[in-house]
């Protein structure tokens, strides 16, 4: 299991910026009724719980009809793209670079035109599969880059353009399933399974069997994380422990961001995962954390010296990772230079491990809250339980706030004024209200 090391959010360890113990136990009983809240599973929302119980069957033969061509595109975005691509940069770093992985894997996340004309000029067409992924079947963004390759490839091989896309999506409703039932290839995504839930749904687990990672040991890894994460002994589970220090470093500290900072490049897009997660379920009606993804020891570099002695309205989350699985020797050479003669017979591994201690440290001197997640290597199995640690983390935190964590209202509102401007029928008075906005935009105009 993971391990979570908090010592540096504490008063016994920071003085006066830390949390004392007994506040932290005061909290003992709310974080229960929380995890018996989450364990009655009466919102809809919590379906992501039951996804490490899922059959991968229909998974891994849509994943073999697309390892046999040259080229993976998957089209989505938010959710049905930042999961997947953590998979990717995590289980096969430079996919792309590596021979006998499987297919080349491109992700068009966004509609800049520009990064479609570049994916477009560095594969072949006849040779593609392109996963769609939307639960709505409907997203604008996804609708949009679909039709334009759906065409391309039509007129590139003909009737078989339809054999070459996997369809991700609800498994009753929306146009996606629509298009399924004319006899393209299609999974779903569960009832109830948000975008920024639906990692370990056919969402990621797509990818993970395209690139030749193992699903069922992504689902093995929230399995385990399940039993932890909903143990109702306070002191043992790291979810909740977790949840009630992000919140009652906010209402009693005013602490209301929260650095991800992975020690390890391939976790660098789970931070950026965990963003959308901790931003669109917690940031409503006027509460809230905002969350703020990094990576060491890069960052050490361009944002520490923020975190010492900037604002304190800071906690540091450091993701620790013990087996890099790899290591380097530093060689005997240079002796004669101070700045190079000290790591001389020392090793990279050794050096990151020191960089991350020794930051956690000087926070800690500075008065600067934060603690450390630690996983014991980067594979399947653990990036599966920190993804269902951080979504059970997120519904906790949603728990205290008193907020619904599974909607996004304000995301919706945005959606209706693109559709008034693309026309949709329906919409003309979103049209209309934009057109309005234009007019007062342009009164503090240079």
């Amino acid at each position: 299991m993971l391990g979570l090391n908090y010592s540096f959010m504490m008063a016994e360890a920071i003085g006066s910026k830390g949390i004392t113990g007994r506040k932290l136990e005061s909290f003992r009983v709310k974080a229960l009724e929380a995890i018996e809240e989450i364990k009655r599973k009466r919102h809809p929302g919590l379906a992501f719980m039951e996804l490490p119980w899922q059959d991968v069957s229909p998974v891994r033969e849509a994943a073999q009809k697309l390892r046999d061509l040259d080229n993976f595109l998957l089209l989505g975005i938010g959710g049905s793209a930042l999961g997947p691509k953590c998979i990717l940069e995590a289980l096969s770093p430079f996919h792309n670079l590596r021979e006998g992985k499987g297919p080349k894997v491109f992700v068009y996340e966004n509609v800049d035109p520009a990064t479609l004309k570049y994916i477009l000029s560095s594969l072949d067409l006849k040779k593609t599969g392109i996963n769609v992924i939307s639960k709505s079947g409907g997203t604008s963004e996804t609708a949009a880059s679909f039709m334009i390759l759906y065409e391309m490839l039509e007129k590139a091989v003909g009737r078989e353009a339809a054999n070459r896309f996997v369809l991700t999506t609800d498994p009753e409703k929306g146009d996606l399933r629509k298009l399924a039932a004319t006899g393209m290839s299609a999974l779903s995504i569960p009832p109830g399974v948000g975008g920024r839930y639906s990692v370990l749904s056919p969402v990621g687990l797509l990818m993970a069997e395209v690139i030749g990672a193992d699903s069922e040991e992504l689902l093995a890894g929230a399995k385990e994380a399940h039993e932890k994460c909903l143990d109702c002994n306070f002191w043992e589970n790291p979810a909740i422990v977790a949840a009630t220090l992000y919140y009652v470093m906010q209402r009693d500290e005013g602490r209301a961001i929260d650095v991800l900072i992975p020690y390890a490049d391939r976790l660098k897009s789970f931070s950026e995962w965990f963003c959308q997660l901790w931003s669109e379920s917690l940031g409503k009606q006027g509460r809230g954390f905002t969350p703020y993804p990094s990576v060491g020891t890069t960052d050490q570099h361009s944002q520490v010296q923020l975190w010492m002695e900037g604002p304190e309205d800071k906690v540091i989350t450091f993701l620790r990772v013990e087996d890099y699985e790899a290591d380097f020797t530093i060689p005997d050479v240079f002796g004669q230079y101070e700045g190079m003669s000290f790591l001389r017979g020392q090793s990279l591994a050794g050096l990151i491990k020191a960089e991350e201690e020794a930051t956690e440290l000087a926070l800690a001197k500075a008065g600067r809250p934060n603690m450390a997640i630690t996983i014991p290597k980067v594979d399947a199995y653990y990036l599966g339980m920190l993804f269902y640690f951080f979504e059970v983390v997120t519904v906790l935190a949603g728990h205290f706030l008193g907020v619904n964590p599974f909607d996004q209202p304000s995301v919706e509102e945005g959606k209706r004024l693109t559709f008034g401007l693309m026309g949709k029928k329906g919409f003309e008075d979103k049209k209309r209200e934009v057109v309005q906005a234009r007019d007062k935009k342009s009164q503090f105009k240079i």
